[in-house]
């Protein structure tokens, strides 16, 4: 609630602008003419041009920013004197003379309404602390606002009908449709105008599609009054009277009272029958005055500056708008910023984001993605470059943690082959990003010496990058420290936002400096410092990872926020991926996201907010060890859910941007992709069960789950429950579509494979699973394909595509094909719906049963990747690297490759570590024979805090056989629970399915049968029980829902990508002085290799050409700019 002062003056400034609305357009424009009418709400920003006057003179900023704000006030003034005139010189009449002084009055009165643009201008505190209190308390404010002005116009109404002499018959003879039409386009174009008009700004579209459109909205409705009219005027008199009784050829009621009401008003002046000039000359002027004063008083809106993204409230002043004085209040409404002699923007924070990839055993070609995707970004925001050229807006560190880097070699401690590989890869696109010279005959630079050290938990490789942001590769020794993903994670949260974020406040701290100042600095430093969180594989562009950090830096209570994530590979596994994750990303994804909060930001490709990392009981409680069975599998074998769980239930958002693409590596066979969904299942089960089982007190604390979403979560949840069962009743469908069987005797054929399935998967080994998973699948497959042309065939042979099936089948058909369109990138991933419908018993059947049955398994398997050969070569590399010409960015990710069930890996005794202690160093001067590098060493308080920090929380869990095995049995009893609770959900759905088709017709809903012509069968009928119907319409419902969100997020996502493509335009243009020395520089070096006889061999062609482009590429030039000077070459030559 907003304080007693800011109420009362809130209550004032909402009266009298209500007041003077109502005097405004009930009481005195009925007695004006339409010019007069349109033109005069113009003059409502009077007092906008007197305060603008007065913040400038405050602000001393020169005589020439207040020469335009006092223009329009003499304009506005000057069209109300014009006004009077026109009126009180050629036709006065009392009721005219206080109809002129009540308009004047209002429109001052109004122009009050905008007082909140000006008040942090004036120095003045009072209205400082007012304009802070009623911001905190918007809602309310707007609540009580929009009381007043109902209450004030109905009072103002019910005393202007009996004062004019009106009696209320009179008022209730007014047609009712026509007043109810109107009400209803004025609600409805006002708000769509607002919102097209706030869309328009945050597009960057400030001028082409918000400041002219509102500047000729009063001149283009004032010309659809009059041109028609002034069309239908007879040559031979013009004069208005003798269109009094004029009726329009068109049919249209619309345009007769339109014409009608304009001839009507026309011909109540006196200036207008008689054609007085001197009149018509003062009504004239008066227009162009206050349209003027209008103009004058919001040109600084001209030279607003807009960041790339930007809040509603940041834009505008008021959140609501005037519907009566929709264009003014638009314009007079956006935000006024003081302009200065020296410009100077709105001051950007810039916010630290640190990309930490974590890396075990991965191969060549993945490790190659991630890095180049590193270096790219290197060069996308360089650190040594002429700041006047980059924007300062955020700055990049790359650190990347890689589990079990070492091995024993003769009792000392060597990287090992992956660790090898990675230094390899680093050092050959370093070496390609280096290569300035446009002329690719000249011997490539040396590379400079890097930093080797070693570490507490194993070593570091410090990387300066050719643009000069950092790289450290943190090399992790699993007899040192605890490995796995999750441990790899808390190591570089609490180095980034531990040790590096608050060493710096403590260190001034102890410096005696002031502790409040110190603890406000350290909270906009945390909000402002992001973790980009990425897996070994993972490819993305650099406009991928801005278009999350607009997110992050546009609403400070969004935690963390993930993008699109596209799997990549070859093969049917793949293909089914592919789809798959389409359609969980178009409509579930983006429903959560809207309706809600999204409940898993994937740890492959996620931005997290440090500060929402460091709250109560987000990353403390991360830290926990596993101890009991539920807990491994909800903290290990879904770590990135539950750190989102984690992060919702303390009042954090998670959000999704589709916009924002990033591509990893997917399972390619069959295997790979059951051990993965064998962890991802139960885990996403663990941690949904959770968050709804403390929704209540989520709810309270985090504003974006409420109770609806709560609700829509557990139909969600009971629907993944019901899934086998469902599937066992489509088949069941398939049995009857096919082979005309009985209905029961089909479901009984339906459940009975899936049943032998799950017990031979409690007596069998997974591999043996598996392989029977794959046999079922295939058959599965067969007869899924023949039900779809049995359907086909059913609605041939009843000659309508009207039947449950039908409908169902056609509509589940067109949603995705609509959806895939509103995707038009991804539109070819259709062609993959066919493979995904056919998978369907084997992805929610027979997987389903493979990770419950399996959930006691917790290990991640090992991946069978040995340290392959290169199979790339530095032209490979310098291929992949034009790829960034393209804005395609991955976001989501697969997290494991080829993995293999084995028994956990136990840590080497202590002993073990002991040996190695004294030739620890040997892997430096191993790895020196590769690199250039420099040995150095941490410094002694970093050093500590590794220490510290390894022996709390990070130190090689010790072997326990006691524990191991109470584990290993607790785990197995929570399988058999989950297994008896399933078996009994999915039992019960089957039994009342199989005891409603045993009673047949009796309970089974007649469905009459439709021919598409749209007459009804006499004698044909559709039978179908309660519950599959109960089911279609709910499974048919949530798509819908689904639907609707995604319409509502595809809109807001162009909106965000037309903005970031405008703003990064922009930042190209400020370059266009080196692209003219880029020109030049590229026809230089192509005489000089030509001078010099290197290219002298009269096989010049375009396509020797390419190679200069492919080199000048590495230079920094930004794409568009590399495009024209591409064109200026071959024109060259």
């Amino acid at each position: 609630m907003p304080s007693r002062k800011s109420l009362f003056l809130v209550l004032c400034v909402e009266f009298l602008v209500a007041l003077g609305a109502a005097i405004l357009t009930i009481v005195a424009m009925p007695h004006f003419d339409i010019v007069t009418n349109v033109m005069i709400l113009n003059s409502v920003s009077i007092l906008s041009a007197v305060f603008q006057v007065v913040a400038q003179c405050l602000a001393k900023e020169g005589k020439c920013f207040i020469m335009l704000p006092a223009c329009s006030i003499f304009l506005i003034i000057t069209g109300f004197v014009l006004f009077a005139i026109s009126y009180l010189v050629f036709e006065s009449s009392l009721e005219i003379k206080i109809s002129i002084c009540l308009a004047i009055v209002g429109a001052i009165c109004v122009s009050v309404n905008w007082w909140e643009n000006y008040s942090t201008l004036f120095a003045v505190s009072f209205l400082e602390d007012i304009s802070r209190d009623i911001a905190q308390s918007r809602n309310v404010v707007c609540i009580i606002s929009s009381l007043i002005r109902i209450l004030v116009t109905s009072a103002v109404v019910a005393a202007y009908v009996p004062l004019s002499g009106q009696e209320w018959k009179s008022v209730e003879l007014v047609f009712e449709t026509v007043v109810v039409s109107l009400v209803a386009i004025q609600l409805i174009s006002s708000a769509l105008c607002h919102w097209f008009a706030v869309v328009a700004c945050k597009m960057h579209a400030l001028r082409r599609c918000f400041i002219l459109p509102m500047y000729m909205a009063s001149i283009t409705v004032l010309a659809i009054f009059l041109v028609p009219v002034m069309v239908r005027l007879p040559e031979s008199n013009q004069n208005f009277t003798c269109l009094e009784n004029f009726q329009p050829e068109s049919s249209d009621e619309w345009l007769r009272l339109m014409l009608n009401d304009a001839i009507r008003t026309l011909n109540a002046r006196d200036i207008v029958v008689h054609m007085k000039i001197g009149g018509l000359a003062c009504l004239g002027c008066s227009a162009l005055s206050w349209w003027l004063g209008l103009v004058l008083s919001t040109v600084y809106i001209w030279y607003l500056k807009i960041h790339r993204i930007e809040r509603t409230q940041d834009l505008f002043v008021r959140r609501t708008y005037e519907g009566a004085f929709m264009e003014q209040s638009m314009l007079l409404n956006t935000r006024f910023e003081i302009r200065r002699k020296i410009k100077n923007l709105r001051s950007i924070e810039t916010v630290k984001v640190f990309l930490c990839a974590t890396m075990w055993h991965e191969t060549y070609d993945e490790m190659m993605k991630i890095i180049i995707s590193m270096f790219r970004l290197d060069k996308y925001r360089p650190k040594t470059m002429d700041q006047s050229y980059v924007e300062n807006d955020v700055e990049f560190e790359f650190h990347i943690y890689f589990d079990d880097a070492f091995k024993n070699v003769d009792n000392r401690r060597h990287a090992n082959e992956y660790a090898e590989i990675l230094v390899d890869v680093i050092k050959e696109v370093y070496i390609t990003f280096s290569e300035e010279d446009p002329c690719m005959f000249k011997p490539k630079a040396a590379l400079p010496p890097q930093k080797i050290i070693n570490t507490p938990y194993g070593g570091r490789l410090e990387y300066t990058l050719p643009k000069g942001n950092l790289m450290m590769v943190h090399l992790k020794d699993k007899t040192l420290i605890r490995h796995k993903k999750r441990w790899s994670q808390i190591m570089y949260m609490y180095y980034i936002l531990g040790w590096r974020l608050n060493r710096q406040y403590f260190k001034e701290f102890e410096e005696s400096k002031e502790l409040d100042t110190l603890k406000k600095r350290l909270k906009k430093d945390s909000e402002n410092t992001y973790i980009l969180a990425l897996d070994g594989d993972t490819d993305f562009q650099p406009a991928a990872v801005m278009l999350l950090i607009d997110r992050l830096k546009l609403y400070p209570e969004v935690g963390a926020a993930c993008g699109r994530i596209h799997p990549t590979g070859t093969g049917p596994m793949v293909w089914y991926q592919k789809f798959e994750y389409a359609v969980g990303h178009w409509l579930q994804k983006t429903a959560e996201h809207v309706f809600g909060c999204v409940l898993c930001s994937p740890g492959c490709f996620s931005l997290f907010r440090g500060a929402a990392l460091m709250d109560d009981n987000v990353m403390k409680r991360y830290t926990t060890k596993a101890s009991e069975a539920s807990h491994h599998v909800q903290y290990d074998q879904g770590e990135d859910r539950w750190l989102c769980t984690l992060m919702l239930q303390q009042g954090w958002r998670v959000e999704y941007n589709a916009a924002s693409d990033a591509y990893t590596n997917a399972p390619q066979d069959f295997k790979e992709f059951y051990n993965q969904r064998r962890r991802w299942g139960p885990s996403t089960m663990a941690n949904t069960i959770d968050l709804l089982g403390s929704g209540e007190l989520t709810s309270q604390r985090n504003s974006s789950i409420s109770k609806p979403y709560i609700l829509y979560q557990i139909i969600s949840m009971a629907a993944s429950i019901l899934g086998p069962a469902t599937v066992c009743l489509m088949i069941s469908g398939s049995f009857v579509f096919i082979s005309k069987m009985d209905k029961n005797v089909a479901l009984v054929l339906a459940i009975v494979p899936p049943t032998v399935y799950l017990i031979l998967c409690f007596k069998l080994k997974s591999d043996t699973q598996i392989t029977i998973a794959a046999i079922m699948s295939t058959l599965y497959a067969f007869l899924m394909a023949g039900t779809i042309l049995s359907i086909i065939g059913d609605l041939v042979l009843q000659q309508t595509f009207l039947t449950p099936s039908g409908l169902f089948l056609i509509g589940m058909v067109a949603l995705y094909i609509i959806t895939a369109a509103l995707h038009p990138q991804e539109f070819s991933l259709v062609v993959y719906g066919f493979l995904y419908f056919i998978c369907i018993p084997s992805g929610y059947l027979l997987l389903t049963i493979y990770s419950i049955v399996n959930m006691n398994n917790v290990s991640w398997g090992t991946r069978e990747s040995g340290g392959q050969a290169k199979t790339t070569a530095v032209d490979t590399i310098k291929k992949k690297i034009m790829n960034a010409t393209c804005c395609k960015c991955p976001c989501l990710k697969t997290e494991e490759q080829s993995e293999e069930i084995i028994p956990a890996e136990t840590i080497p005794q202590r002993e073990h570590e002991d040996k190695l202690i004294p030739h620890q160093n040997a892997w430096i001067k191993h790895l020196q024979k590769k690199f250039p590098w420099d040995e150095s060493t941490l410094p002694s308080d970093e050093m500590d805090f590794w220490e510290e920090l390894r022996k709390k929380y990070l130190e090689p869990l010790e072997e326990n056989k006691e524990q191991q095995e109470k584990i290993a049995n607790d785990l197995k009893e929570l399988r058999n629970r989950a297994t008896l609770v399933f078996f009994f959900c999915n039992a019960l759905w089957l039994v009342t399915t199989f005891f409603l088709q045993a009673i047949g017709e009796t309970v089974s809903i007649k469905i009459p049968k439709v021919y598409p012509n749209g007459t009804l069968a006499t004698t044909e009928v559709f039978s179908i029980d309660p519950i599959a119907l109960m089911f279609l319409l709910g499974f048919a419902l949530l798509l819908l829902i689904q639907f609707v969100a995604m319409l509502y997020h595809r809109i807001y996502t162009v909106i965000h990508f037309v903005a970031y493509s405008d703003t990064e335009m922009k930042s190209y243009r400020k370059k266009s002085q080196q692209l003219k020395f880029v020109s030049e520089e590229w026809r230089l070096a192509v005489d000089e290799t030509v001078g010099n006889g290197v290219l002298d061999d009269g096989n010049w062609s375009p396509g020797r050409n390419k190679e200069f482009k492919r080199y000048w590429f590495r230079s920094g030039v930004p794409f568009v700019e590399l495009a024209q000077g591409s064109q200026e070459i071959e024109d060259f030559y």
